[in-house]
């Protein structure tokens, strides 16, 4: 049985990674996947492409509600302790080498950077290149976005469940980081673009916080503990390197916008400080967003302050509205 701990960090965060992307392709799609790969050499560049095969395309189940209670912690660690370590091989990713337009290339850093630090900025160095794994593990997926930013905030931006990583909209992104922590992050997103590879999370694809179960941890590869997350990849052909056969396919869409940080120094892959070094550049031709003018507080006593009393319950739920019992909850 094959079992990869390493030491836990501080900050525990969790990552939503609902399998909400369940592939139920038959053994047709995994003959053609093994076709593809066969056909890729071991490392490739990655860079967009003008047309990109058409994929099998995955049958996706309901994502469950992003509020689902769950166990609690006590319950959860010991569930997580009863469920074994794959046992199979773990192989390695591949090299991620970013060959984008100068565009591009800020963005997937800028992505990068904070799925790295909202996720795990206490994690210590192994668990943050864990998660920057887990994201480009994901763009050379079919199942999931074709670009860096595409992983991240994949589901960001809907109403309701979808959040594929909670930080992008669980509130954290409102917090301004840590000028120290930002920049670890950014070292390890540079290196991680830059064709740096964290080994010991292999193909993981999902991960967890230790101290919760998601449901759908059980249907998934339980292949490696790093600090106080968990990580899991794909059963079956989905899970093989053949299966991680997609292309970049370039365009990021917009980041949350950051500030730009200058890198400390630290030996990373070649093309890593380049690729700092451009963004920064760029960073500062970028447009800042204007401050928000200051609120003023207003007396609740000033006159035409108040509600007028035939309003005062508008918006109130009612059971006994049209459509009330199909409206959607949580």
């Amino acid at each position: 049985m094959r079992k990869i701990v390493i030491k836990r960090g501080r900050q525990r965060r969790r990552l939503r990674r609902d399998p909400g992307v369940m592939l139920r392709a038959g053994v047709g799609a995994a003959a053609l996947l093994g076709c593809v790969s066969a056909l890729l050499p071991a490392a490739f560049v990655e860079g967009p492409v003008a047309a990109r095969p058409i994929a099998v395309a995955p049958t996706l189940p309901p994502a469950p509600s992003f509020a689902m209670p769950g166990p609690p912690p006590p319950v959860a660690i010991a569930g997580n302790a009863a469920l074994p370590f794959d046992s199979g091989p773990n192989p390695a990713a591949r090299p991620f080498l970013l060959r984008a337009s100068a565009a591009d290339e800020i963005r997937s850093l800028e992505c990068l950077t904070n799925a790295i630090y909202y996720e795990a900025a206490s994690e210590g160095e192994a668990g943050q290149r864990a998660v920057a794994q887990v994201v480009l593990n994901r763009v050379r997926h079919p199942a999931y976005p074709a670009t860096v930013c595409g992983v991240v905030y994949q589901g960001a931006m809907r109403s309701g469940p979808g959040c594929q990583f909670t930080f992008t909209c669980d509130g954290s992104l409102a917090r301004r980081p840590s000028a120290e922590g930002w920049r670890a992050a950014r070292r390890i997103a540079a290196a991680a673009l830059a064709g740096s590879v964290y080994a010991p999370v292999g193909l993981a694809t999902h991960y967890h916080a230790d101290y919760v179960l998601p449901d759908w941890a059980p249907r998934l590869a339980k292949i490696a503990a790093v600090g106080a997350h968990i990580f899991y990849k794909w059963n079956g052909a989905a899970g093989t390197p053949g299966a991680f056969s997609q292309r970049y396919a370039g365009f990021e869409p917009p980041p949350v916008p950051q500030g730009y940080l200058l890198p400390a120094r630290t030996e990373m892959p070649r093309g890593a400080a380049a690729l700092i070094a451009r963004a920064d550049a760029a960073g500062a031709m970028l447009p800042v967003a204007a401050a928000a003018p200051p609120q003023v507080q207003v007396d609740d006593h000033l006159p035409q302050s108040r509600v007028r009393p035939e309003f005062a319950n508008s918006g109130r739920w009612r059971a006994d509205a049209p459509g009330a019992a199909e409206a959607p909850v949580g």
